[in-house]
């Protein structure tokens, strides 16, 4: 993939997460009632999970230079992201790094996070990713550190 195409890949990512980061604070601060007001941040929590998903989606696609169905059939046959990306894997590593690095960022400028929790998040990040692209059948890809999340290129129907 050229270089101009992989920019353009990280830029959108990086926007969708922009979006979504919008999208939510305004949906927190909306609606005079607090059901209301709870009803909409689901509504934009639910949102920003879905903007990530696809951002992340277009990077692994962009990165890789396969389409999502083949690389979903491929992880449901048991194949890793790493084996599926094959001589990507590093650039693939590097790209999902700097899209989470970019997400923390955003959290510690909106105030999700602090400092120190970023730092935290951000020390052991290659590490964690690599594990991820490592595991087999996409297993926790686009899930939380606790298996809970949105389902991800390496859903098969049911959470781990």
């Amino acid at each position: 993939m050229s270089s101009k195409k992989r920019i353009a890949a990280v830029a959108i990512t990086i926007a969708a997460l922009s979006v979504g980061s919008v999208v939510g604070a305004s949906a927190h601060d909306n609606g005079a009632g607090r059901g209301v007001a709870k009803t909409a941040e689901q509504i934009a929590k639910h949102e920003d999970r879905d903007v990530n998903r696809a951002a992340r989606e277009a990077l692994i696609t962009s990165t890789i230079g396969l389409d999502a169905a083949t690389i979903k059939t491929r992880l449901q046959a048991g194949e890793s992201l790493g084996a599926i990306a094959g001589t990507k894997k590093a650039a693939l590593i590097t790209a999902l790094v700097a899209a989470h690095t970019t997400k923390i960022d955003a959290d510690v400028a909106a105030g999700k996070l602090t400092a120190a929790q970023a730092t935290t998040r951000k020390a052991g990040l290659i590490a964690h990713v690599t594990e991820r692209v490592d595991a087999a059948g996409g297993k926790g890809m686009g899930r939380g550190h606790d298996g809970k999340g949105d389902k991800g290129m390496g859903h098969k129907g049911s959470r781990h």
